[in-house]
């Protein structure tokens, strides 16, 4: 891959690759498109990428079946198991690829009755809105504001922040109150304009913390109640504002975060979270996929199918 618009992926040969001690080789049978993978294949990302040479391998999100285990792995994977993953991207080391080694501890068992394309929709979302939620730091009984909460992201925190006894106020279009119903936001705002006004009417006062999935950053800080939390994808910090504390979730540093991904795969299993698939496509889609998630309005992922 090339840096441009969708038209630039295309199919490529890599070379094989063996599980080495302590680590853990998938046969991907399906790969989830998110946003980051759109950054990374635009150009936003190039001078991160110019450490390996072209071609790009975008993903980081990958499910299927370990089809080989290198020596010392203790976490109890086998070869046959259907399993998911996170994957940082490194040069041709992506999660769009038929076949991935990866460190045994970003491998976790799939959750159980998903299919490979539901079991990939899950864990770097998941785990960024379990990061999010960590950096908060929030107890049962606060508040927490979610922007974007009808996506991947977003529906995440909101789904978890709840399993933890939060209250949740989040945004959405008309066309999406259900969906944010059906996640278990407690209170929804409309969404456009006047996002921290809107916020303040339901909870004077602001909120205790805000998960920003929406890219909303300065425009809403002011929901926030003084000397919360915010946290924000993407990296914006908010700086010296009324005592509020403001970190960034950037999500590479749950990489190998074993227990925290089994967790997730837990809470699917117990129907804490709901996996969300909007269109599964073949490799050679790979660009349509990307069109129709830059579009906007999808709800759940595009998924490459392998």
């Amino acid at each position: 891959m090339v840096h441009g618009g969708p038209e630039v992926l295309h199919i490529i040969d890599v070379p094989p690759v063996s599980a080495g001690p302590g680590q853990v080789r998938i046969r991907i049978h399906a790969a989830a498109v998110n946003p980051t993978d759109i950054v990374a294949r635009n150009g936003m990302r190039a001078e991160f990428q110019r450490q390996k040479p072209p071609p790009y391998v975008p993903g980081m999100d990958a499910a299927g079946v370990v089809d080989q285990v290198g020596a010392e792995v203790t976490t109890g994977i086998k070869v046959g198991d259907p399993v998911m993953a996170m994957v940082v991207p490194s040069g041709i080391h992506g999660a769009y690829r038929e076949q991935i080694v990866l460190d045994q501890n970003a491998v976790v068992p799939a959750p159980a009755g998903c299919t490979h394309v539901e079991a990939c929709t899950l864990p770097m979302n998941a785990l960024t809105a379990r990061m999010s939620l960590d950096l908060l730091g929030l107890q049962s009984g606060q508040v927490l504001a979610v922007t974007g909460g009808p996506g991947a992201y977003g529906g995440y925190v909101i789904q978890l922040a709840k399993a933890a006894g939060l209250q949740v106020i989040a945004d959405a279009a008309d066309s999406d109150r259900d969906l944010l119903v059906a996640l278990g936001a407690d209170v929804i705002v409309s969404r456009g304009e006047r996002f921290a006004e809107k916020i303040r009417e339901h909870f004077p006062l602001g909120v205790d913390g805000l998960a920003d999935g929406a890219l909303l950053n300065g425009l809403a800080i002011d929901a926030v109640k003084d000397g919360g939390h915010f946290t924000a994808i993407r990296g914006f910090k908010g700086g010296d504002v009324r005592g509020i504390h403001f970190t960034a979730t950037w999500v590479t540093g749950y990489d190998g975060a074993y227990a925290k991904l089994d967790r997730l795969r837990e809470q699917v299993e117990c129907g804490q979270l709901t996996l969300r698939v909007a269109q599964a496509v073949a490799p050679e889609e790979a660009s349509y996929a990307h069109r129709q998630l830059e579009a906007g309005g999808t709800r759940g992922r595009m998924v490459i199918k392998f």
